[in-house]
């Protein structure tokens, strides 16, 4: 039987419409009375709002699930604090067990993370501290001994770190399985219904196993990253293709490659020096850069180049050019005006995090002192034509695109002054860069119900955007309205 959805509104319209679903996809819409009511479940939305479904374009999704279960250190204004919520925390929770905070921001810290520090606040109980933008860790001694052997160096950057992440994501299959499913449950209740999981490692068999669990509530796209790219390509994967079993709702996602590092940890690519001289790390030269992109272009794979830095994002574009291939820059955070246009011309997508502008405008300011006017360059996108794909990068930010809509739109948080407004985007280009359908016949029946206009909330007010139901293809995933 199909599904009638009877007197929705589309954002900033007064008409009222009503949407029949059969088969997992839109069947017709047009105004309300006006479609054959027999033979459809009938279901009076008394004139919601209707959105095409959401989606996070970048996420890293068992480290989003296991978040929740960790020590906050997001607020820590310096190392000192940090190490005294680790010690508050040990105390309420005694035990052995390997204790694991996140979020700290290390750039805006008078004084200097030790292993001394966390010594003192935990003793012999192994701790990590994973930085706000995961691309550092704070290790005491006996972490250090247990997940860092042979390493003397209290904070581990870049690809040591990427393994420690590893390293805590081992962890019982089922027990993760079934906090990716509550992840997965409560971003549905955000309207969300896909995401692009560039979870560090292969995750071909978790999510198929995953989906093999139960209905999901997600669609899933997973990424590829360079150790596993041959494995990939041997095995057939291509971006976008169905994986046999899921009903299309897992996909292969992009190839994924880390060119850069990031902002707070100093590791982003740029052409200005940082005020202690450096200028970030490249993790490949160019020629290798354009060697693993052509590799999965050949194989059917997208690359989504990781690229924070002015010069990163230079090299990344460079190497579009040169391999000839469409894909996405993930991140372009600091990003040369000439450049910017470059993403336009060269058809690749801009997939950025708009609430990390809020996250970052303090260390911005800082680090890349008398350059944020072309930070998070989110209206020169658009002016260029360029195409936006929007996301958190949970567990960095979290995984609720009407976060990163409010941030876009306003470029404020937490009644502070707009930082730099001029790089504000209409609701509407916001919109666009998260969906992935829209509202018509033979479109997917992913869609997200409303119980406000979003065309008439203020850019606070979008952050906490009420949500009465999410469909994915044609099914309730999260339901306030029956």
């Amino acid at each position: 039987m199909s599904l009638l959805l009877a007197g929705a509104r589309l954002p900033g319209s007064d008409g009222v419409v009503d949407v029949r679903i059969d088969g997992g996809r839109i069947d017709a819409v047009d105004l309300a009375g006006r479609l054959d009511p027999r033979g459809s479940e009938r279901l009076d939305l008394g004139g919601r709002w209707i959105v095409p479904g959401l989606w996070d374009q970048h996420v890293h999704f068992t480290q989003w699930a296991q978040t929740a279960r960790r020590l906050d250190v997001s607020r820590a204004a310096s190392a000192a604090e940090a190490a005294e919520l680790v010690r508050r925390r040990a105390l309420a929770e005694p035990g052995d067990e390997l204790l694991v905070g996140f979020g700290f921001h290390d750039a805006l810290w008078a004084d200097l993370p030790t292993r001394a520090l966390l010594d003192a606040a935990a003793g012999e109980r192994p701790v990590v501290l994973m930085s706000g933008d995961l691309h550092c860790s704070w290790l005491n001694s006996a972490a250090a001994r247990r997940l860092a052997p042979g390493s003397h160096e209290a904070i581990l950057r870049e690809d040591a770190s990427f393994a420690v992440t590893s390293a805590l994501a081992a962890a019982d299959d089922a027990v993760l399985d079934r906090w990716a499913a509550d992840a997965a449950s409560l971003a549905a209740a955000r309207g969300v219904v896909g995401v692009v999981d560039l979870e560090y490692g292969w995750n071909l068999e978790t999510w198929t196993r995953r989906f093999a669990g139960g209905d999901p509530s997600l669609r899933v796209e997973f990424g590829i990253y360079g150790d596993d790219l041959e494995r990939a390509a041997a095995l057939g994967l291509r971006t976008g293709q169905p994986i046999e079993g899921t009903d299309a709702l897992l996909t292969g996602g992009p190839f994924k490659v880390i060119s850069d590092g990031s902002l707070n940890t100093r590791t982003a690519l740029c052409t200005h020096a940082y005020p202690d001289g450096g200028h970030g790390v490249a993790n490949l030269d160019e020629r290798e850069l354009v060697e693993a992109m052509r590799f999965a272009v050949d194989h059917g794979i997208e690359p989504a180049v990781h690229a924070i830095g002015d010069e990163a994002n230079r090299r990344a574009l460079d190497a579009f050019e040169r391999v000839g291939a469409r894909g996405r820059v993930e991140h372009a955070q600091l990003v040369a005006p000439e450049d910017v246009a470059r993403f336009a011309r060269l058809g690749v997508t801009a997939s950025v995090q708009p609430e990390h502008a809020m996250d970052d405008r303090d260390v911005a300011d800082r680090l890349w002192a008398g350059r944020t006017d072309r930070a998070f360059p989110l209206a020169d996108f658009v002016r260029h034509g360029v195409r936006l794909a929007f996301g958190s990068d949970a567990p960095v930010a979290p995984l609720d695109p009407w976060v990163a809509i409010s941030a876009a739109v306003g470029r404020a948080r937490e009644g502070r002054e707009p930082w730099h407004p001029e790089q504000r985007i209409p609701l509407s280009a916001a919109l666009e860069a998260s969906v992935r359908s829209r509202i018509g016949a033979g479109e997917p029946a992913d869609l997200a119900v409303l119980d406000a206009d979003p065309a008439a909330l203020s850019a606070g007010e979008l952050r906490t955007m009420p949500v009465a139901a999410t469909l994915l293809a044609g099914r309730f995933t999260h339901d306030t309205v029956r």
